[in-house]
Order: C-alpha cells, then sequence, then structure tokens
C-alpha cells in the first residue's frame, strides 16, 4: 500500500501530523508493505527565496491578528508538539520560501532519502536556532547529514531548474485531488485524510484502506504446465 503525504517544511501542523501518522504506522500490522511518499505543496509560494521575516511577523501581516494573538497561537503549537515527542521553539523562528527545499526532497526521493530529508527539515525549521531560509549552506549540511552527496546537493541548488517541474507536478496534482492546505494524506489513493489528525484517526484509515484493498483475480488455464515446490511439469509427448 503506498500513502502519498503532502506537505510544506514552512507548515507546523505538518511537523506534527508527520509525528502522529508515524505513531499509527508504526503500530500498523503491515507497516513494511506500506511505502510513504513525500509530496510537494508550499503554503507561500509567491514569496521571494530572499524575503524572509519572523514567523510573529508573518503571522500578523498575512491574518490581521495581534502579535500577542499570534504568540498564543505559537505557544498552542509548542504544546501540541511536546505531546507528541516534539522539540518545537514558540519565539525567534524565521519564515521563508521552501521551494529549494522542495527540489532537495526530490532529489532524496530519487536517492531513496526522502522521509530521512524531511525529517531534518522539520527538525531545523521548527526546533533549531539558525534559520533554513536563505541558507544554502544550510541546506546542504542537512542534506548531507540525510545520506545525499554534497556536490550533488550544490548542484541542484546551483540551477533553478532541477526538480522544478517534479515540485509543480505534485501541486498542480494536489488541486486536482482537492487539497487546499496541507498536511494531506492519500491512502492507495482511494482514502483522503486532510490535517494533523490524532494518531487513533490515522490507524483506522490505515486499517480501512488495508482491508479494501483489491484481491488478486486469477486468470489460469490448468493445463499449463508450471513449476512447484516438487519440481517442473514435464511434458508428456
Amino acid at each position: 500500500m503506498r500513502v502519498e503525504i503532502w506537505s510544506d517544511i514552512a507548515c507546523p501542523w505538518c511537523y506534527v501530523g508527520k509525528a502522529r501518522f508515524e505513531k499509527a504506522l508504526d503500530a500498523f500490522p503491515h507497516r513494511d508493505e506500506v511505502e510513504v511518499v513525500h509530496r510537494s505543496f508550499e503554503l507561500d509560494p509567491g514569496r521571494a527565496k530572499g524575503d524572509i521575516q519572523p514567523v510573529i511577523t508573518m503571522l500578523t501581516k498575512k491574518y490581521g491578528m495581534s502579535e500577542a494573538q499570534a504568540q498564543a497561537g505559537e505557544e498552542n503549537l509548542g504544546t501540541q508538539a511536546a505531546a507528541e515527542g516534539l522539540d518545537y521553539r514558540t519565539r525567534d523562528r524565521d519564515h521563508g520560501n521552501t521551494f529549494d527545499m522542495h527540489r532537495l526532497l526530490h532529489l532524496a526521493k530519487a536517492r531513496g532519502r526522502q522521509d530521512e530529508l524531511i525529517g531534518l527539515f522539520y527538525k531545523a525549521n521548527f526546533a533549531e536556532e539558525r534559520t533554513v531560509f536563505g541558507d544554502d549552506g544550510r541546506l546542504v549540511e542537512l542534506a548531507v547529514a540525510a545520506g545525499l552527496d554534497a556536490d550533488e546537493a550544490r548542484a541542484v541548488l546551483a540551477d533553478p531548474a532541477a526538480y522544478a517541474d517534479d515540485v509543480r507536478a505534485d501541486e498542480r496534482e494536489a488541486a486536482e485531488l482537492g487539497a487546499n492546505g496541507v498536511p494531506f494524506f492519500v491512502l492507495d489513493r482511494t482514502y483522503g485524510v486532510s490535517g494533523a489528525q490524532p494518531a487513533e484517526v490515522f490507524a483506522q484509515a490505515l486499517t480501512q484502506a488495508w482491508g479494501e484493498r483489491p484481491g488478486l483475480t486469477l486468470i489460469q488455464d490448468e493445463s499449463a504446465e508450471v513449476c512447484g515446490p516438487d519440481g517442473c511439469a514435464v511434458p508428456q509427448d
């Protein structure tokens, strides 16, 4: 079974939702038969790469809330994250464009290191002091920590076209599926789960999606030769 997760590194509920989903997945009896693929979704696609500002400032401007309201929201998110065992800096975080991180995540997917890299991106953005925005050196460090080649990561960052089409394709597909917010989880292209749901909801979705997978329809000519545990059929003249 395949689970696709549309998310953005700048999305705190994606950070929390990933932890809740993984809690459910770790307890799922068929865990080893579930493939997880991370898909790109930008919350702020129009923001220039060099346009970096404090999260609190972004929240007050985008949503028209006071600084006190924005800070209270961050404190609440910190509590939600802590409940999942996640570190979360409620003050002095930055907000910026995530397009380059999504491009690197597609490189990581091609190299089989996508889950490792997205986990490091989340931790760096939400729990660590050094910003991940506007700092290609920092992104390369995280890519290397995830198991990617430093020169290859630098080459992707230096080429604005590298994996850009893959990011845009993910975003178009999200729109086609009706996802207008993240996190958005799609199980076997049959069930969609929107938001950072409790682990119990994810567990129920996994069980239901697994149980409704189509069975194998066997088309077989009984006279056809086969090999089995006792050997191979030998044609008779």
